[in-house]
């Protein structure tokens, strides 16, 4: 079985200083628990948007042709609205046009897992997180559209920061420390276990 998990940095994670290309975030753990058959590759890239998508589907994902895909997109659609207005800005309508149109392209041979975005800020209150939840909800209607295992991470993310909020999950507000990409690997793998041991 082959397993492309695409995305943006917290998908990355470091991957482009680690020989395996793997990184160190929840790609490597899930990979780590995983038979030795599964082939991994990780294809997040930092700061990427749904926009971005598009320019590499082909060589990154198409061409590959995996077995089941994991998408994990969103986060820097909504940050780029806070941290750099002055860009062209990716609406939630848009979001999900272009997320849409990348997911029909796909096999109908490839298992599909749809990751909900995680969250902006350890605040389940702060601006981010109120603009997040639009995008988490296109990421459940596609998943619902497309017959996808949906990973419920923002929901698991919230729940997590409403009972412990003293147990910080990320660095910065976004990218994550050891027990946020933990806290990833295990919903991924509660999410997806029916498809990865079929």
């Amino acid at each position: 079985m082959k397993i492309i998990f695409i995305g943006d940095s917290i998908t990355a994670s470091n991957k482009n200083t680690d020989p395996d290309r793997l990184g160190d975030g929840y790609v490597r753990m899930i990979k780590e628990v995983l038979s030795k058959e599964v082939t991994v590759v990780n294809k997040g890239v930092n700061g990427h948007r749904v926009t971005d998508l598009p320019f590499r589907w082909q060589r990154d994902v198409i061409d590959l042709e995996p077995d089941l895909l994991s998408v994990s997109i969103g986060i820097n659609d909504v940050w780029r609205q806070l941290d750099s207005p002055q860009l062209e800005q990716v609406d939630v309508s848009q979001f999900e046009e272009v997320y849409r149109g990348l997911l029909s392209q796909l096999s109908p041979k490839t298992k599909l897992v749809l990751m909900e975005p995680t969250i902006i800020k350890e605040n389940t209150q702060s601006q981010g997180n109120q603009l997040l939840i639009p995008y988490v909800e296109a990421v459940r209607n596609l998943a619902k559209e497309f017959d996808a295992v949906l990973v419920p991470t923002h929901e698991v993310f919230i729940n997590h920061l409403n009972k412990k909020p003293d147990v910080s999950l990320t660095t910065d507000g976004v990218h994550m420390r050891r027990k946020g990409n933990e806290l990833m690997a295990k919903t991924w793998l509660e999410a997806a276990e029916s498809l990865i041991t079929q």
